[in-house]
């Protein structure tokens, strides 16, 4: 029997061991049978197991060179699981309806998510990460962040599940939230408005002025700007951070040109 194998600091590996966690995960990410799944770093394959029965093709991508001999060895007899070596951030989306899930390196959670939102053909993407990035994104706090309000038009953040940091070995320093990001199947904007929005929600948490009310006035009437808040139902004094996605979209929908 080999050596355990070291866990690498520098590619942030926390792995998964907790099998009824996994578990868990495994059926938020696939709740019913899927074409094509993508793993974001299958690690020792205690969750790409699980999410094998669920898919007709599972796409295991694992950077760390170390492990993939083994990953592969665990799955040869699984003809519809494909390791990959090789980082996940460089691979090319597939053309065709696909999700993605997997246990993130927490380091790399901010570019990962960027590829999912990036990829057209993305049906959902169940990731384990950081419970505070999870929860800063899905508005838990009451608050919501930039990019969760640009991309809401087109995508739904959710937080599902938690997990706790004794779940991993090693164990790190935090909790961990299963976030999951999900396609919208009608867009709630259209490609044309696109534009305007980015525009809207950009010019709204620059700051510039001191106030979300103020922001907006630079590129605004004042009187169109006061008629927006009372349709969103927004004091003139509301913190940007603290206007949810379905408030901007009446913002939108009395600024727009």
């Amino acid at each position: 029997m080999g050596r355990p194998t070291r866990v690498s600091r520098v590619l942030s590996q926390n792995f998964l061991t907790d099998r009824g966690a996994a578990a868990r995960l495994a059926g938020l990410a696939v709740p019913c049978p899927t074409p094509l799944l993508l793993e974001v770093g299958a690690g020792k394959g205690a969750l790409t197991e699980l999410l094998a029965p669920r898919c007709r093709r599972l796409l295991a991508y694992e950077i760390d060179s170390r492990l993939v001999p083994v990953l592969r060895e665990r799955f040869s007899d699984t003809p519809h699981v494909q390791v990959v070596e090789g980082d996940f951030l460089v691979a090319r989306p597939p053309r065709t309806p696909f999700a993605v899930a997997g246990n993130v390196p927490f380091s790399r959670t901010a570019d990962i998510v960027d590829w999912c939102l990036r990829a057209p053909a993305l049906t959902d993407a169940t990731l384990l990460t950081q419970l505070e990035y999870a929860r800063k994104r899905t508005g838990d706090y009451g608050r919501w962040t930039q990019l969760t309000v640009l991309s809401w038009p087109r995508h739904d953040w959710r937080l599902v599940g938690r997990v706790g940091r004794h779940s991993f070995r090693p164990a790190p320093r935090v909790d961990a939230g299963i976030l999951r990001i999900g396609r919208r199947h009608t867009p709630l904007l259209g490609p044309a408005a696109l534009h305007g929005w980015r525009h809207l929600v950009e010019l709204g948490f620059s700051g510039v002025g001191g106030s979300l009310h103020a922001s907006l006035c630079r590129a605004h009437p004042r009187r169109r700007v006061d008629a927006a808040f009372r349709s969103a139902g927004l004091d003139r004094r509301s913190l940007v951070g603290e206007v949810a996605p379905v408030h901007w979209l009446r913002l939108y929908e009395v600024l727009a040109p």
